[in-house]
C-alpha cells in the first residue's frame, strides 16, 4: 500500500520529537548536544566527552562531521526563527570549533575543552524560554 505524501507528513508529525513545533526541535538539539558533547564520562573525573571530540580524532573526516553536526544545530535554530545576530554568533561557535580542532594534537585538545555545541544550546534556549515558554523542562 502506497502512502501520499501528506500522509506521511502527518505521520511524521504525529511521531514524538519528529515535529515542526518547538518543543520537538528543543528535544531534538537537547539529545544532539548530549549526544557531541557529554555522552561518556572520563573514569576517574567528573569532565564528560561525546562524539565531538572522539571523532574529532580522525583527522579532517572527523572534523568535518563534527562541523556537520554543529551546523545542523543552527539549521534548527533558524527554523525556530531566531535572529540573525544568534545565528552568526552560533555558526561563529561551530566554525571556530572546526578551525582550531583542525589542528593535528593541538586541536584534539581544544575539542575536549571548548564546548561549541553546548554553548549553541545555552542560545538556543535562551530564545525558547522567552518566545516559546511552553517548551521549558526542568533540568534534575
Amino acid at each position: 500500500m502506497a502512502i501520499s505524501p501528506n500522509q506521511f507528513d502527518q505521520m511524521v508529525r504525529d511521531m514524538p520529537g519528529f515535529g515542526r513545533d518547538p518543543a520537538s526541535v528543543r528535544r531534538r538539539v537537547e539529545a544532539m548536544e548530549a549526544m557531541l558533547e557529554g555522552l561518556f564520562v572520563i573514569p576517574g573525573t567528573q569532565r564528560r566527552v561525546g562524539l565531538d571530540s572522539l571523532i574529532g580524532l580522525v583527522p579532517v573526516v572527523g572534523d568535518l562531521a563534527t562541523a556537520a553536526m554543529g551546523a545542523w544545530m543552527v539549521w534548527e535554530a533558524r527554523n525556530l526563527g531566531m535572529s540573525k545576530w544568534q545565528l552568526t554568533r552560533m555558526a561563529a561557535n561551530v566554525g571556530f570549533d572546526t578551525l582550531v580542532g583542525a589542528i593535528p594534537f593541538a586541536g584534539d585538545l581544544f575539542d575536549f575543552f571548548y564546548k561549541s555545541n553546548s554553548k549553541n544550546l545555552r542560545i538556543i534556549r535562551r530564545h525558547l524560554d522567552r518566545h516559546h515558554p511552553s517548551t521549558v523542562t526542568i533540568d534534575a
